[in-house]
């Protein structure tokens, strides 16, 4: 897992600026609000990810890019990694979706935490919690 800085050791003065410069926020409704709530006491916060899929794709990174910032400034991460989406599919073109067995999503639920696992750490200080 690549090791991510705290926005302090990337020459930041606050997280809020340092995920504004990288186009993580790109617009907010009071962004003084939210500046003071990224540097003050440390907050939960969650993303979920749904397994219609034996894996993450590429519109998942964002998110999980965004995690690990939060993460390594001191808040804590929980993944929620659903069920029910997964059992009925995502729609296809054709409008049908493919049913899925428990036994299948479960597996594809397991691969998906794994997979969360190698940009979340799991251990530590401020490990990833899944839900």
């Amino acid at each position: 897992m690549a090791q991510v800085r705290n926005y302090k050791e990337a020459g930041f003065a606050s997280l809020f600026e340092e995920l504004k410069w990288r186009g993580l926020i790109s617009q907010s409704t009071d962004e003084q609000q939210l500046a003071q709530a990224l540097d003050g006491e440390p907050l939960t916060y969650y993303c979920g990810y749904d397994p219609t899929a034996a894996s993450l794709h590429i519109g998942n990174l964002v998110q999980l890019i965004n995690m690990r910032h939060l993460q390594a400034a001191g808040h804590h991460p929980i993944a929620l990694v659903g069920g029910a989406t997964g059992l009925i599919g995502d729609p296809r073109q054709s409008g049908e979706r493919t049913l899925n067995s428990k036994d299948i999503v479960a597996g594809w639920a397991e691969r998906l935490r794994k997979q969360i696992g190698r940009i979340l750490p799991l251990d530590g200080e401020n490990p990833v919690r899944f839900v």
